[in-house]
């Protein structure tokens, strides 16, 4: 075989490495979009999981129709996801708004339902409050379960619309709000990306220096390096169990958003010293000499003159690091906890979006929602890599001009 031949051959080869590997790629993430972008909207990026059921106070006022009853009946505000239309739509003049019977399924949940699905603009039901006096916003989608304490279960859609019709003065509703959301997913992730680059990027910063600019060779840096890389390529899951058996059960920080961002952390700095060391080795050792022959400190140096010309690779660091905060989900599992609530504080249990999507697939066989909350991490991932790729161009001293 010809040396043009054999190199014909091995380029063939390297492009159908790469074409595979870009199909793979492409295939994966057109799968997750195609399974789950029919369940991303607003309520699903804005609701909480898990329903809220309370009561709503407010004084009954007729409110005549201010649509003709074909347009009425057009109106389809039902979440797809878990509502089928049983019956309705009816208006009901005194709340100023009109209900429907549905055929509700979420979670592990299947019942009929009465639903809001219209609402005028002077609906008693919009300026409501709860027990509190905190203002509830009731749209379309809210379930109604009882009024002034008449119960509306095994009533059909016209008695319920007699019971509310029938009654004057102050209303109190049992109300449902829906759920079927991840807001409180999206925010415990952001908890947690911040909590663990907090803790993460100053250890393992000053960690990559001491290797570069201080330490000796010698079998104490080799040590600490090997350390290092083997950390890095441990399954997440035994840094997991050291969380649950350090954080959570020695100090007994409990399962909580504070367990689970240092858990992280820990994972976290392997990647941030070998990406710190490598991109500080990079500076040219002129630029040292320069510095201290102009009277500098060597600390001053460090951080006025190698730090800020290292910028890029530290943030090459930090956009590996997002990314596997964002991704991690085995670790977390065992020290954050699976509860979809927004973390009231730092001990508090929180669910991130990759546990959400573990707790969905696995516990409900939502395979459609699981690829939904998924579309949201890529795109989460997308923007945090964009952010950090702007800021490490504005501090990049090379680009400056």
């Amino acid at each position: 075989m010809s040396r043009s031949i054999k190199d014909l051959f091995v380029k063939g080869i390297i492009y159908l490495a790469t074409g595979i590997t870009l199909s793979v790629l492409l295939f994966i993430i057109g799968f997750i979009f195609v399974q789950g972008i029919g369940l991303v909207n607003w309520d699903f990026l804005t609701r909480d999981f898990n329903e809220k059921v309370g009561y709503a106070f407010t004084e009954a006022k007729d409110v005549p129709l201010s649509i003709d009853e074909e347009k009425l009946n057009d109106i389809n505000s039902l979440d797809n996801r878990y509502e089928t239309a049983l019956e309705g739509p009816i208006y009901v003049e005194n709340i100023g708004a009109a209900i429907s019977k549905v055929a509700y399924k979420n979670h592990s949940t299947e019942r009929e339902q009465i639903v809001v699905t219209y609402l005028e603009k002077d609906s008693p039901l919009q300026s409501a409050i709860d027990s509190t006096g905190a203002e509830i916003k009731i749209g379309p989608d809210y379930m109604l379960q009882s009024i002034n304490g008449k119960d509306f279960t095994d009533l059909s859609l016209e008695e319920v619309a007699k019971t509310i019709a029938t009654e004057s003065g102050e209303l109190k509703i049992k109300i449902v709000q829906p759920g079927g959301g991840i807001k409180s997913n999206i925010i415990t992730t952001l908890y947690m990306v911040l909590l663990s680059l907090l803790v993460a990027l100053p250890v393992g910063i000053f960690g990559a220096i001491y290797l570069t600019e201080y330490a000796k060779p010698g079998k104490l840096v080799n040590i600490i390096r090997f350390a290092a890389e083997s950390l890095a390529g441990i399954p997440s899951i035994i840094f997991g169990l050291f969380g649950m058996a350090f954080f959570v059960v020695a100090l007994n920080f409990q399962i909580s958003l504070i367990s689970g961002s240092l858990t992280v952390a820990v994972i976290l700095l392997p990647v941030i010293i070998r990406s710190t060391e490598e991109a500080l080795k990079k500076v040219p050792m002129a630029f040292r000499e320069g510095s201290l022959a102009l009277g500098a400190t060597k600390l001053q140096t460090i951080f006025k003159v190698v730090l800020p010309c290292a910028v890029p690779g530290i943030a090459t660091a930090v956009l590996l690091s997002i990314g596997r905060v964002v991704g991690e989900s085995a670790a977390l599992l065992l020290t954050a906890g699976t509860v979809a609530q927004i973390p009231g504080t730092l001990f508090s249990p929180g669910s991130t979006l990759t546990v959400q999507a573990y707790y969905v697939a696995k516990e409900e066989g939502n395979i459609e929602l699981a690829c939904a909350v998924g579309i949201v991490i890529i795109v989460i991932v997308i923007v945090l890599n964009i952010l950090s790729r702007i800021t490490s161009d504005k501090l990049d001293v090379f680009n400056k001009k």
